[in-house]
């Protein structure tokens, strides 16, 4: 240890052994570093675990991770007192100018994290962050539904397999996301993700309120994933990476990205306001976004990376798999979820209708 007391005592020796004057014994003695801890609050599920432990080994740093499974869930735990408990959390992008807002981020030191040079131009100065003053971009991807797939069966690749009764293919998961979820209903009726209009906002909580009393409930992604693995549930609404993990091991699944279109999420390493850790958190940051780091994280994922430096190290059969890089047609019908300011009530207002009911 570079400030430890032995060492001082032995260069004070030295000092002696030169014929230079020992320091007073009533000097201060300098305090020992304190070892290096990183708290990462991160999704279930969502990095490599040799990552971490490289991580550890190469910054000597000790890594404790909490879980959440929705952005909801997260913002209540930072703002109950987290924002000084977490060094890194990984919330969405809608949710990113919220936390900003409420003043649970601290703006990020860019000549701490240099390799925030390798996001993507298209993750590089996002709407919902300009300039990336308080994020980075972590992985990206889309929502679709993840389901057991008989042998031979045609599947109509619509949302109206949840969301219109006749079609319903035995019991399913709804997933437990406010936005994610609501704009996915959107999109199944043809409108925008991001609508303010308190008729169409109605009409898709009707319709919503109507598969809920049909389904199983609200889940996780990664909980509504492992219930249609475990044979629980026949279908559910999931991230598209989750399912794309599962496919090789349960080769009677099947995902898909529904013909209406969809979201497209961001989700973001952020610095809480009160980091402990900060400068752990920094070289963390800028780990992830390392071009080797970034891609292993993605072949670990199976969700897209928002590094370009990452892309030449991806696997080649995730590169040109279309669930997970979709084509221009699906992504001209797909839309990002946008903070709307004081008009995130509205949503809060209907999410709170559908869960009393």
């Amino acid at each position: 240890m570079r400030n430890s007391i032995f060492g001082l005592l032995v260069l004070a020796a030295l000092a002696v052994g030169c014929g230079q004057s020992a320091p007073p014994p009533d000097q201060p003695k300098a305090a020992a570093a304190e070892p290096c801890q990183l708290n990462l609050f991160i999704w279930s599920e969502y990095i490599d675990p040799e990552i971490v432990k490289d991580f550890e080994t190469q910054y000597s740093c000790k890594v404790t991770t909490d879980l959440y499974e929705d952005n909801e869930s997260m913002m209540a735990k930072l703002q109950g007192g987290g924002t000084a408990l977490y060094d890194v959390v990984v919330p969405g992008q809608y949710i990113v100018g919220v936390m900003a807002r409420l003043g649970l981020l601290q703006p990020l030191n860019h000549a701490n994290i240099p390799n925030i040079q390798n996001l993507d131009d298209a993750f590089n100065n996002p709407a919902y962050d300009p300039g990336n003053k308080y994020s980075v971009a972590y992985q990206w991807g889309t929502i679709g539904i993840y389901m057991r797939k008989k042998p031979g069966q045609q599947i109509d690749e619509s949302w109206s397999m949840l969301f219109d009764p006749k079609k319903q293919p035995g019991p399913f998961l709804l997933m437990d996301s406010i936005r994610e979820m609501l704009g996915t209903v959107l999109r199944a009726q043809g409108k925008n993700v991001n609508t303010t209009d308190p008729d169409e906002l109605r009409a898709a909580r009707d319709l919503l309120l109507d598969a809920k009393r049909r389904s199983q409930g609200f889940e996780g992604g990664v909980g509504g994933k492992n219930k249609v693995r475990s044979k629980d549930v026949v279908a559910a609404v999931v991230y598209n990476g989750d399912a794309e993990r599962d496919i090789k091991d349960f080769p009677d699944t099947y995902f898909f990205l529904p013909r209406e279109g969809g979201v497209i999420w961001v989700d973001n390493l952020v610095i809480p306001a009160h980091a402990p850790h900060l400068a752990a958190a920094e070289k963390f940051l800028n780990f992830i976004l390392d071009p080797q780091i970034g891609a292993r994280l993605s072949n670990f994922n199976r969700f897209a990376t928002p590094n370009k430096a990452a892309k030449q190290y991806l696997n080649p059969e995730d590169v040109n798999n279309i669930k997970l890089y979709p084509t221009p047609e699906e992504m001209a019908k797909l839309q990002f979820v946008q903070d709307l300011g004081d008009n995130n009530k509205l949503y809060d207002e209907i999410w709170t209708q559908l869960k009393s009911k």
